[in-house]
């Protein structure tokens, strides 16, 4: 990858495939958008850019590379795969460019404090995903045509999603009168039937009907 190519990615600003730091000062951040965007549709994440989109590069670029590096082998599991590009801007200021790919070995995990969370892209936002989320991804990765039965719970369903333009998880449970994980088994699968959609969200998961 050139200074050039750099340049012309930088100026796209951040969204569902780019993501850019001045530093890699705070690596256990940013592996959370390392794997949001592995999780959802891949793309790039550049060190040494500024808010502003400017390429003005970071010194001695390969001690964050080797600080970032750590922490993705460290604490992400299982392991994501990348392309590492580093662009020098002059003798001491350098780019450094991750290139990621819609991963098949998704979802990705941050395993921190005995804990894992996950991570995925909604526009230019990453947002810890949902259990969900979750299911959605491990199962999205193999699962065609996926068939279910139309029955009373996924009538209420529709009725709801006809009145209104999305809807929660906690919102269909207590719509359809259903136990949360029946809801939640319910709501993954006509997903993955390519009958709803998620929009996932900080506090709950929006779910709507596909176009």
């Amino acid at each position: 990858m050139t200074l050039q190519e750099v340049t012309r990615l930088a100026q796209k600003g951040e969204g569902l495939h780019i993501e850019f730091k001045k530093k890699a000062s705070h690596p256990e951040k940013i592996v959370r958008e390392i794997i949001a965007l592995s999780n959802t549709d891949g793309g790039y994440l550049m060190i040494g850019v500024d808010d502003d989109k400017t390429v003005s590069g970071q010194r001695y670029i390969e001690e964050d590379v080797y600080v970032l590096e750590k922490a993705i082998k460290e604490k992400i599991r299982p392991t994501v795969n990348y392309k590492l590009s580093i662009i020098p801007i002059n003798e001491k200021k350098g780019v450094a460019v991750y290139q990621f790919e819609k991963s098949p070995k998704r979802p990705h995990f941050l395993y921190e404090d005995g804990r894992k969370k996950s991570y995925v892209r909604v526009e230019d936002r990453t947002v810890q995903a949902s259990r969900e989320v979750w299911e959605i991804l491990r199962r999205g990765k193999n699962e065609k045509n996926i068939i279910f039965n139309y029955g009373d719970k996924e009538t209420k369903l529709m009725q709801a999603l006809n009145e209104h333009e999305s809807i929660t998880l906690k919102e269909y449970s207590k719509i359809a009168r259903l136990p949360r994980f029946i809801a939640s088994k319910t709501l993954v699968r006509l997903v993955l039937a390519n009958v709803l959609q998620v929009v996932p969200q900080e506090q709950e998961d929006l779910f709507r009907l596909k176009n």
